[in-house]
């Protein structure tokens, strides 16, 4: 009997209202996730891929269609009911990597409330894994950009999730800190924590187990 996949999306559409008129984000789209591996939604600017994220981490409803994660249905949940499957289930990084993080906090701070929030408690040899050894006791501003990104991604790992979805993590870091953010990115999904990556990044695409192509808010690949 075959897996069941992580996410199933049947005829997915999503709808914006603005004051111009309803924008169509996504229309048709069909696709599952994986429960392993990492799955990469590409395409340019503008062609719904952060949107489908959005909707994979249960912070946006389909307006069509049907969206199932671990083979139920998401769209009648409440609001509650979608805010306590996230916590449990779902750990996004965002592309700013000061937005996946709590300033005041220390590295080791920020690692720890990962985990409490998820009733885990953190890996002892994951600043060694994510390659910032010994900045336990530092502030997050005195990390760079790419180590705080890399920090990011340890937080989400602390919650011990079902999948980790990261929109753009590459885009706001030099060559050189992107590359050391995508191989955590590897790492994880060799670790067996399925990754969901919005991105136009060509490496990140060229690393992925998975790629769907987006276009106008259509699959096209």
């Amino acid at each position: 009997m075959a897996e069941t996949a992580l996410y199933e999306l049947r005829g997915v559409g999503v709808d914006y209202r603005t004051p111009a008129g309803v924008v169509q984000a996504v229309r048709g789209v069909d696709f599952d996730v994986a429960g392993a591996g990492m799955t990469v939604l590409s395409g340019p600017s503008g062609s719904g891929k952060s949107t489908l994220l959005r909707v994979l981490g249960l912070i946006d409803r389909a307006t069509a269609g049907t969206v199932l994660m671990d083979g139920r249905d998401v769209g009648g949940l409440t609001h509650r009911g979608r805010r306590a499957l996230r916590r449990e289930r779902v750990a996004m990084v965002f592309q700013a990597p000061p937005d996946n993080l709590i300033g005041h906090l220390t590295v080791g701070g920020n690692l720890r409330a990962a985990a409490q929030s998820a009733g885990t408690e953190p890996d002892e040899g994951i600043l060694d894994w994510l390659g910032i050894p010994g900045t336990a006791g530092w502030r997050v501003g005195a990390l760079s950009g790419g180590q705080q990104q890399r920090l990011a991604f340890g937080c989400a790992l602390a919650r011990n999730p079902a999948v980790v979805l990261a929109d753009e993590p590459t885009s706001q870091l030099d060559a050189a800190s992107a590359g050391l953010v995508l191989d955590v990115l590897g790492r994880l999904a060799a670790r067996g924590v399925p990754v969901v990556a919005a991105s136009h990044d060509p490496e990140l695409v060229e690393r992925a187990d998975r790629v769907v192509r987006l276009r106008e808010g259509e699959v096209v690949g």
